[in-house]
Order: structure tokens, then sequence, then C-alpha cells
């Protein structure tokens, strides 16, 4: 039987985007060229993501919602933000401060968690939006000024990086997927790590791990050969930053991914590489070149011990669908009258999507870390699982 290559079960593209395609290969071509003929991986998903003006994040296509490649739990239910604004209110309540979103999208998170900390007479001082992507900040600006009243705008700042000190609640909602990976894989009793070459075509070469310690947190003891896997240096990375910005309050961290006992099962043995290409899900990244999203599944427990290391609280971990429903999102579908169908079925469908365990409800968890927080946190309240961690 012959096997279609991925390319050829995607959409066609237009010949404006095979051009911009062509444009990225290009630049990455040119990279391994003057790289001597190698790059990880990790930098190959960097230029393919972020590279200016090239790159999927910033460059100008539709990424998110039904015309786009995925959706995003904020996409599905405005229920989403508000359940989420109900954490973000106990805990700004107790520190004051602002809130910090990074990476907006579309910006629907921000417009509903705005609305409903205004509803709960608990607006922040500032609401700033840490965006990488200038196109996509400019459609936030628009998507949030059209919505929301002057007083409210005008506490929404933009910014290019992190500040300095920070105290309020962070929200980083499918931020750590985004973040490149390396790929490894175990061959003849040590680590290789896969880069990317070009023979024609983007291809895989592997190259021993420089750094064999990026991978002593795996048990290697029941791994079958060639199993593949990825690290993330670069979310621990942004935890550590976050640590030390962070003064005082939560760190919220709503994403698919797994802790570490998962996520090196033996059985996981072709990693959690994936692409989005509008609504195709496949596992070539070397496919359309920034013009489709790649991520990886986040391990949850590095997270956690990152942010231990750098003196932060574990406060939290459990489940999109539990946290969702200690915030109440199932009390706010209850006040929406079922005789209303034409309003009530699209929600309670909406709803499922977000709680449901063969949708969003189990794969996506949320992890909390926190400073200097006085009490047990509301979205975590039953079924907290940090003890799987």
């Amino acid at each position: 039987m012959t096997v279609q290559p991925i390319s050829s079960q995607l959409p066609a593209l237009d010949a404006s985007a095979q051009q911009h395609c062509d444009r990225v290969a290009a630049h990455i071509q040119q990279q391994i060229r003057q790289r001597g003929g190698w790059i990880s991986f990790a930098d190959y998903m960097h230029m393919a993501l972020y590279t200016p003006h090239l790159g999927y994040y910033s460059g100008d296509a539709s990424k998110f919602g039904r015309t786009g490649d995925f959706v995003t739990a904020p996409e599905i239910s405005p229920l989403f933000a508000s359940a989420l604004a109900n954490q973000v209110n106990q805990v700004l309540h107790h520190t004051g401060g602002s809130v910090l979103e990074l990476g907006a999208g579309t910006g629907k998170l921000a417009i509903g968690v705005l609305q409903k900390l205004h509803a709960l007479d608990q607006l922040p001082e500032h609401y700033y939006i840490l965006e990488v992507s200038a196109n996509l900040r400019e459609r936030q600006q628009q998507a949030l000024q059209a919505v929301l009243p002057e007083a409210i705008f005008s506490r929404v700042q933009w910014l290019h990086s992190l500040p300095e000190a920070f105290t309020g609640v962070v929200i980083g909602n499918e931020v750590l997927d985004a973040v490149p990976v390396q790929v490894i894989q175990w061959q003849n009793g040590q680590w290789q790590e896969r880069g990317v070459a070009f023979e024609q075509t983007f291809v895989w070469q592997n190259r021993p791990l420089q750094d064999q310690s990026l991978a002593a947190h795996i048990d290697t003891s029941h791994l079958p050969e060639g199993y593949t896997t990825e690290i993330c240096p670069a979310a621990r990375g942004l935890i550590a930053s976050l640590a030390t910005m962070l003064r005082q309050g939560l760190i919220l961290l709503p994403d698919y991914g797994f802790a570490a006992r998962e996520y090196y099962h033996p059985q996981r043995h072709q990693g959690t590489l994936m692409c989005h290409f509008q609504h195709y899900a496949h596992d070539d990244p070397f496919v359309y070149p920034g013009l489709q999203d790649i991520t990886a599944h986040v391990d949850f427990t590095a997270m956690a011990e990152t942010a231990l290391m750098y003196g932060l609280d574990c406060a939290g971990y459990t489940t999109q669908a539990q946290f969702l429903m200690n915030c109440g999102i199932l009390q706010m579908l209850a006040a929406v009258s079922p005789e209303d169908s034409a309003r009530y079925l699209p929600m309670v469908a909406a709803v499922q999507k977000l709680l449901s365990p063969a949708e969003m409800g189990e794969l996506f968890k949320v992890l909390a870390l926190g400073k200097g927080l006085g009490e047990p946190l509301l979205g975590f309240v039953n079924g907290d699982k940090r003890h799987q961690l």
C-alpha cells in the first residue's frame, strides 16, 4: 500500500500562500547553510513561528477560530473567560495590582475577563497584553476598542517585554505549547538530538545531544529503541522569568499536556509534536512552513519544578473541566433559560466541548503558580491533582 504524503492530504495553497511559504522555507534553508548544514528543531520551530513578517505568528493570516487553523477555549464559549475571571477576581481581591495576559490571540479572553471583572467591581489597575506579533497586536486593539467602553479600554496596555516587577495575575492560555522544543531520540543507550537539515526538502537528522543533563529527568530504563520525545528548556526559562518578575499574585497556565510520568511513558514513543493547518491536525512540521502552527504538549511537572526552584508555590493543578466547574461555569449556564433554545442550546454544546473528557476537558489542564497568596484557590477546591506532578 502506498502512503500518501501529508501535504497531499491538506488543502492546497493559493499562489499568494505558496509564495509566502517559499519565502519562509528559503529563509530557513539559508540559516541551515550558514550554520554548517544543521539546526536544532527548536531553531527551526522558532523561525517557522516567529520570524518577523514571515513566521506563523508574525504573518497576516487568520490563525484562530473557524476561519483559522484551530479553535481555542475563549473562541468556543465566552463562559470560559467568565469562569476564569472568577479565579482572577479572588486573587486581585487579595493582592490588588494588575492582570498580564501572555499572547492574547483574538482578544476574546481579554474582553471576557475585563467584562466580568467590571461586573464584579474588580477591574485591575491595568490589563497588560504581552504580544510578540505586531499583526495580532493590531487585531487585538481593534477588537477590544470595538467592544469595551473607553473607561475599561483605557486600562489596557500592550507590552513588548515582561515588566521588571509585577503584582496581580498572569494568564498564559495555550502559551507554553507554542514555545519551541528540542526533539530527542533514544538510540544505543544515549539521547540523540533530532535536528533539521535540507536535502531537496527539510529532513530530520540526528546528532548526539550536547547537554545530556537536559534529559536527566526522563526514566530511560523501559524506553524502546528509537523512542522520540520533546524537552523544552525555553519553557523552563519562561517560567523562571515569570517567577523573577512576580512580587505577589498568581500565574495561571491553561494548556494541554501531562505530568512527567505520563508525558514520558514508554508507550508515548512518537512524542507529542503536532501541527495545525485549517483545522487539519498532523505531525509533519516540515509542511507549509510559516503557514501552519507547530506545537508540543506541556510537561507540567517540569514547569512546576522550575517554579519551585525560583521561589514560587505550586498552588494548584487540575483538569480544565474541574477548574471551570470549580469556577462556576455550570451555574453560569444554568442562569440561561432552556426555553430560550436559540441561545441555550449553542451554549450547552460549547460548554460540553470545554468539559467533556472526549474533547478538551481532560487533555487540557490548568497549572497555578503563586507567591504570597493567603487562601486556597477557587479553581482547585475540588479535584486538585498536584500529587500527580
